[in-house]
């Protein structure tokens, strides 16, 4: 009893590092792509083409629907913070799985104040 309870704790544990290792190389491969979109966006909207980006976070965003028949779509989801030519301006950035690119949201915040 005591063996089976070990067994099924370490397919537990290496569950969880697969996850992990998983979702920090889809990170990692999204990451450029998700710095070019914003450095383009940037740089038009703030007609500086010396504009430089800094990843401020980084994360996997899970589908809103996960069923059998219905599943959504993972998303790497970046908060990049953009500076040049005295501006600042912050944008989050999505990159869907499966996709060939990212889309960069308006700087900002998502509410009105």
């Amino acid at each position: 009893m005591k063996l089976h309870s070990l067994y099924l704790i370490v397919g537990l544990v290496l569950l969880t590092i697969t996850g992990c290792v998983s979702q920090a190389k889809f990170l990692a491969g999204k990451q450029d792509m998700a710095m070019q979109t914003v450095l383009t966006r940037a740089k038009f909207e703030m007609n500086c083409p010396e504009a430089t980006g800094t990843i401020l976070s980084q994360e996997v965003v899970q589908p809103g629907v996960v069923a059998p028949m219905a599943a959504g779509i993972w998303r790497a989801e970046y908060t990049i913070g953009v500076a040049g030519c005295e501006k600042r301006h912050t944008y989050v950035v999505v990159c869907p799985d499966g996709g060939e690119g990212c889309f960069a949201t308006g700087p900002g915040r998502f509410l009105r104040e």
